[in-house]
């Protein structure tokens, strides 16, 4: 399994010759090093439904025919809009093609806002546990620290988690330090090597745009 970081939440996970978007929120991200009519995923997931997460996912999937992974309310709400979606929810798990996947809790918000300036409630937010080839990659969305993630770690020991550090809307780098007993993350919009020096178990690693890891 090859997991690459793209900006912001963006991630790209290659499976079982399958390739999984992450949040692909692409079009207006300056971190980010993709271009939205270039990707081509089989599957796209989503955590939650704002729009720097939600991003280009129904221009990507309506040219690529990806299958959209999402909670019920968002997954509903992109069928409505002529995407193909699953819709699954907090806890639940399922086997696709690229491996198995679960659903975990976030404790944040999840809405669109509409041309008119009002939102849409798109449901829970949610991390995501992706399992293949003896490997689990942790994306947490975003969120804020939460004791479960303890729980979440002792159920399915993690590989690779990815956690939100940019602190205001998520938890920042002293709260991800404490979430953080697993291998590595990308960052966000802070100095990441500040989390870097805070992590006691474990490892991390500051993953630069584009960068790749083999689990």
């Amino acid at each position: 399994m090859k997991v690459s970081y793209h900006g912001h939440s963006v991630v790209k996970i290659r499976s079982n010759g399958k390739t999984v978007l992450i949040d692909p929120f692409i079009s207006g991200n300056d971190l980010t090093d993709l271009r939205a009519d270039e990707q081509n995923p089989d599957f796209i997931i989503l955590t939650h439904g704002h729009g720097d997460h939600v991003g280009d996912t129904v221009d990507i999937a309506k040219r690529s025919g990806a299958l959209v992974i999402a909670v019920n309310e968002l997954a509903l709400y992109l069928q409505h809009q002529g995407v193909e979606a699953h819709p699954m929810h907090i806890g639940g798990s399922r086997e696709f093609e690229f491996g198995k996947i679960k659903f975990t809790q976030a404790f944040h918000g999840s809405g669109l806002q509409q041309a008119d300036g009002t939102f849409l409630y798109m449901g829970m937010p949610a991390g995501v546990l992706i399992m293949n080839e003896g490997k689990t990659v942790y994306h947490a969305g975003d969120t804020a620290l939460f004791s479960d993630m303890k729980l979440i770690a002792e159920r399915h020991p993690i590989d690779l988690a990815l956690l939100p550090i940019g602190d205001n809307f998520t938890m920042g780098p002293e709260d991800a330090a404490v979430a953080i007993h697993y291998d590595t993350f990308p960052p966000i919009r802070q100095n990441p090597a500040d989390f870097v020096s805070m992590v006691q178990n474990g490892s991390g690693r500051v993953m630069t745009v584009g960068e790749v890891i083999e689990l």
